[in-house]
């Protein structure tokens, strides 16, 4: 599948998003490496803390559904310029997807490409605990 069919479904699960405090609207569409698409959207509750961003929706929905490899991620958000994930979505993203692309899509259907390591270049993960459970101080 090519990054412009990923963001234009990124861009039809944003039409999903439940955003009525921001009005911010989120749509995400991961690409498995066996080819399926989970989408996701952001869902805004009254406790603002427990909202769910798009990213982690899909990612979550790919996982209950037994999917762990995948290939890129597209995220469509509402307004100006590309809005790249949340620091929470960029720590699981690291830690469920390893090094994918990052597809942002602008509103008007413009595309840039990163990947999860240009978002977070230097991630906690696995490899903290392991030390912290050696007792280990060298990196």
């Amino acid at each position: 599948m090519d990054y412009s069919t990923l963001a234009s479904i990124a861009q039809q699960a944003r039409a999903n998003s439940y955003s009525p405090y921001s009005g911010f609207r989120v749509g995400a569409a991961l690409l498995g490496a066996d080819g399926q698409v989970f989408t996701g959207c952001n869902v805004e509750i009254s406790s603002l803390a427990l909202t769910v961003c798009a990213e982690r929706v899909a990612i979550f929905k790919a996982y209950s559904e037994g999917v762990r490899s995948f290939r890129a991620i597209a995220v469509a958000a509402s307004g100006p310029g590309f809005t790249a994930p949340c620091g929470a979505c960029r720590q699981v993203l690291s830690d469920l997807a390893g090094t994918i692309d990052v597809i942002l899509v602008g509103e008007s259907g413009a595309q840039k490409v990163l990947t999860t390591t240009d978002l977070l270049p230097h991630p906690f993960g696995p490899e903290n605990l392991r030390r912290l459970h050696d007792h280990s101080d060298t990196p």
